[in-house]
């Protein structure tokens, strides 16, 4: 029987933090399958679609990790597909109190599902999303926080014109 992880998130767009941990569940685990949030309470620069399909460009490499669409409570996707573990990355202690109370509501509604963290690389704390997006909007180089294979789309959707 396949040990099958989720990795959810918003991936508004994916950056190399995301990467990493996607990279690291993927050896943990038979399937990882990068869940791409939609949550009506986050305005998000790319659509669904087009951040499931930048995350497929950029984990191609993984014969282990597939791409998909969450809609509603994780717990329930988790359910519907079978997974035993939820991976979540953690940049910094201030993450792990809203990320411990999403494990906790998640181990009520899905219990044969655990959460694992793992802690980000070095390098990466200081990476996310939120940072990407702001860095690009005022022309900053970002070649360094997201892979070259998405880098000309996400420059391209959030440059402003100063």
């Amino acid at each position: 029987m396949d040990k099958i992880a989720v990795c959810p998130g918003s991936f508004d767009p994916v950056t190399y933090g995301h990467i990493d941990i996607i990279k690291r569940a993927s050896k943990l685990f038979d399937k990882v399958i990068v869940a791409v949030s939609v949550n009506s309470q986050k305005n998000t620069i790319f659509t669904a679609d087009e951040r499931v399909n930048m995350i497929k460009k950029v984990t191609s490499c993984f014969d282990n990790v597939e791409v998909d669409i969450c809609q509603g409570l994780l717990a329930e996707y988790c359910k519907k597909i079978g997974a035993s573990a939820i991976v979540k990355g953690l940049r910094a202690v201030s993450d792990f109190e809203y990320e411990f109370q999403q494990a906790l509501a998640n181990k009520t509604l899905y219990p044969k599902g655990d959460t694992v963290f793992l802690t980000t690389s070095a390098e990466n704390m200081y990476l996310s999303s939120s940072v990407v997006k702001e860095i690009a909007r005022y022309g900053g180089d970002i070649s360094s926080l997201v892979p070259n294979e998405i880098l000309e789309e996400i420059v391209a959707r959030l440059v402003k014109n100063i």
